[in-house]
C-alpha cells in the first residue's frame, strides 16, 4: 500500500512537472530569426509576444528606404515587453499608450495567442493596422491590446509602421535614389508585416493561409489600399474596414505622380543639400518641421510599386485583391460641429449657399422639415463628407468587381459619456473600437450599459466568425445577410438588426454632384 502511494505521489509529480515544462516550453518559440519568450496575459487565457521585429530598424541610411529584413540573434529574445510606437508628436488625448515612448526604431509588431494553440491546429489569423491619420498611434495603445478576440479562437497580430515625414515623404532626391519610386514606406512596412506573419505565425498556432487584416480610420484607408497594391497580393485572404477608404472625403492618396514629386521644396526648404544631411537631421526637428504642414501633412502617393494607379481605378477594372470584405463606418463621425444650433431656416439657407440650382435635390435627401430633422440631417452630411462618402464607395465598388462576398455594417449605438465625450448622445468616430475588442473597461469615465455588454460580443463573434469562415453569421447572432446580394445594411445598435438600405440617394447625390461640375 505505501509503496503504491509513492508511486501515485511520483507519478503526481512527475505530471505536474511536465505541465509545468509544457507550459513553460510554450512561452518559447522559435522564428525565422530566433526564439522569443512571451508571457501569459488575460488570467492566463493568452499568451503575449510583444516587440517582435518584422524588419530592420529605419534609421540611419535606411530612413526613407524600404524595409530591410531583421537582423538574427541568439538565444531567447525577451518578448515581454512593448517595443517602442514610431516617432510622432502627441495629438489625441484618447490614446493610451504602454510603451517606454515613440522612436524611429519601431517597426515591430506584437502577437497574441490562445495557451493551446499550436501549429497542429492553426488558428484563424487577424492583423490590426491602428488608426491616427498616419500621423499617430501604435500597437501598444491600451484598446488594442490583451483583446478578448483571442478567446474566440484566433490569433491576433497588433502591428507598427512609420509615419508622417517618415512613412510618406515624396521628395525627387527619394525618386532618384529609389530607381522612380519615392514615399509609401509606412504601407510598405505593412506589407512586411504580412510578409513576417506569413513565414512566422504557424509557429504561434496561426493558419499564414487564413489572415484577415483590419483596420479602423487610417487603418481602413490603409486595408483598402493595401488590397488595391501588387505587393501585398496573396499575403491576406479577408478584410475589415472601420471608417475610411481614399474613394472621397479626407485622407485619400494624394495623386502625385513619379515625375512631380510632392515634397521637394518642403525637403529644400529644411536647409539641407542631399539626402545624407537630411538623413542626418534629428527625429525631434523633423517632427517639429512637419508638424508645421498640419495633421495630414504627409500621406500616400502614386509612387509606381506598391501603388501603380489611383486606388479607385484599381477596383473600377477589377486588379484588387478578391477578397471577402466587412466593412462601415460609425453614425456620427463628425457630429455636433455643423449641426450645432441649426434650424429650418439656417438648414435651407446651407442648402442655398453650398448647392445652388441643386439646392433642393440636397433637401430631398438631406431633409430639414423640422429643427430635428436639420440637425439630423447636418450631422449625417458632415458624417458622409468626412467618411462616409468614401467608405461607401469602396464598399461598392468591391461588390462590383470583387468577386467575393461583401458584408456592410452601420455602427448606431451612441456611447455613455466619457471623459473625452461628456454627452453621452453619439456614436463617435473611432467609438467602435472597444467593441470590436472587447476592451470597453480601458474607457476612462464611461459606466457601461447592459446594451453595450451586448453588443461587444455581439461584434467580436461577428468579427472573428468572419475571420474564421468569410462569413460573420453564426450561432445566437442576429442574421447579417450579404451587401452584395441584397443590399442590406446591418445596424449595429441596442438591437442589432438588418435592413435595406435607405440612404442610397444621399451618396448618389454626392456623388453627382462631384461629377457634374456642382457646387457640391
Amino acid at each position: 500500500m505505501e509503496n503504491r502511494s509513492l508511486c501515485a505521489a511520483a507519478l503526481l509529480a512527475t505530471a505536474l512537472g511536465l505541465a509545468c515544462f509544457a507550459n513553460a516550453d510554450s512561452l518559447t518559440v522559435k522564428t525565422a530569426q530566433g526564439n522569443v519568450h512571451g508571457k501569459l496575459v488575460s488570467d492566463g487565457k493568452a499568451r503575449a509576444f510583444l516587440g517582435l521585429p518584422f524588419a530592420a530598424p529605419p534609421v540611419g541610411e535606411l530612413r526613407w528606404k524600404a524595409p530591410q529584413p531583421p537582423a538574427p540573434w541568439s538565444g531567447v529574445r525577451d518578448a515581454t515587453n512593448f517595443a517602442a510606437r514610431c516617432a510622432q508628436w502627441p495629438i489625441w488625448a484618447d490614446y493610451i499608450f504602454q510603451d517606454a515612448g515613440p522612436s524611429e526604431d519601431c517597426l515591430y509588431l506584437d502577437v497574441y495567442t490562445p495557451p493551446a494553440a499550436s501549429p497542429v491546429h492553426p488558428l484563424p489569423v487577424m492583423v490590426w493596422i491602428h488608426g491616427g491619420a498616419y500621423v499617430a498611434g501604435g500597437s501598444s495603445e491600451l484598446r488594442y491590446s490583451n483583446s478578448p478576440l483571442v478567446d474566440r479562437g484566433v490569433v491576433l497580430v497588433n502591428i507598427n509602421y512609420r509615419m508622417g515625414v517618415f512613412g510618406f515623404l515624396a521628395s525627387e532626391d527619394l525618386r532618384r535614389e529609389g530607381g522612380g519610386a519615392a514615399g509609401n514606406y509606412g504601407l510598405m512596412d505593412m506589407v512586411a508585416a504580412l510578409e513576417w506573419v506569413r513565414g512566422n505565425i504557424a509557429q504561434f498556432g496561426g493558419d499564414p493561409h487564413n489572415v484577415t487584416i483590419f483596420g479602423e480610420s487610417a487603418g481602413s484607408f490603409a486595408v483598402s489600399t493595401l488590397m488595391a497594391s501588387p505587393l501585398a497580393q496573396g499575403l491576406f485572404q479577408k478584410a475589415i474596414g472601420e471608417s475610411g477608404a481614399p474613394f472621397g472625403g479626407v485622407l485619400g492618396v494624394d495623386p502625385v505622380e513619379l515625375r512631380a514629386p510632392r515634397d521637394q521644396a518642403w525637403v529644400e526648404s529644411l536647409g539641407v543639400k542631399s539626402l545624407v544631411e537630411a538623413r542626418a537631421l534629428s527625429t525631434d526637428a523633423l517632427i517639429d518641421a512637419a508638424r508645421k504642414k498640419g495633421t495630414i501633412g504627409f500621406s500616400p502617393v502614386i509612387d509606381g510599386r506598391l501603388l501603380t494607379e489611383a486606388v479607385p481605378k484599381t477596383y473600377a477594372t477589377g486588379k484588387q485583391a478578391h477578397v471577402p470584405l466587412l466593412a462601415g463606418w460609425n453614425r456620427d463621425e463628425r457630429a455636433g460641429t455643423l449641426s450645432k444650433d441649426m434650424t429650418v431656416e439656417k438648414w435651407k439657407a446651407f442648402a442655398a449657399e453650398h448647392f445652388g440650382a441643386h439646392a433642393d435635390e440636397f433637401l430631398a435627401v438631406f431633409p430639414g422639415k423640422t429643427d430635428a430633422e436639420a440637425i439630423a440631417s447636418a450631422d449625417a452630411y458632415t458624417t458622409d463628407q468626412f467618411l462616409g462618402i468614401g467608405t461607401w464607395q469602396w464598399i461598392e465598388a468591391q461588390s462590383k468587381t470583387g468577386e467575393a462576398p461583401v458584408y456592410r455594417y452601420h455602427f448606431e449605438l451612441p456611447a455613455p459619456p466619457s471623459e473625452m465625450h461628456p454627452e453621452g448622445k453619439y456614436a463617435w468616430h473611432s467609438d467602435d473600437l472597444e467593441y470590436v475588442f472587447g476592451t470597453l473597461d480601458v474607457r476612462r469615465g464611461s459606466v457601461w450599459r447592459p446594451e453595450d455588454r451586448k453588443l461587444t460580443e455581439e461584434m467580436m463573434d461577428y468579427w472573428t466568425n468572419f475571420a474564421k469562415t468569410s462569413d460573420p453569421n453564426g450561432p445566437g447572432l442576429p442574421a447579417w445577410p450579404r451587401y452584395d446580394k441584397t443590399g442590406a445594411v446591418m445596424h449595429l445598435d441596442r438591437e442589432t438588426h438588418a435592413s435595406p438600405d435607405n440612404t442610397r440617394a444621399r451618396y448618389e447625390f454626392l456623388l453627382k454632384g462631384a461629377t457634374t461640375g456642382g457646387q457640391h
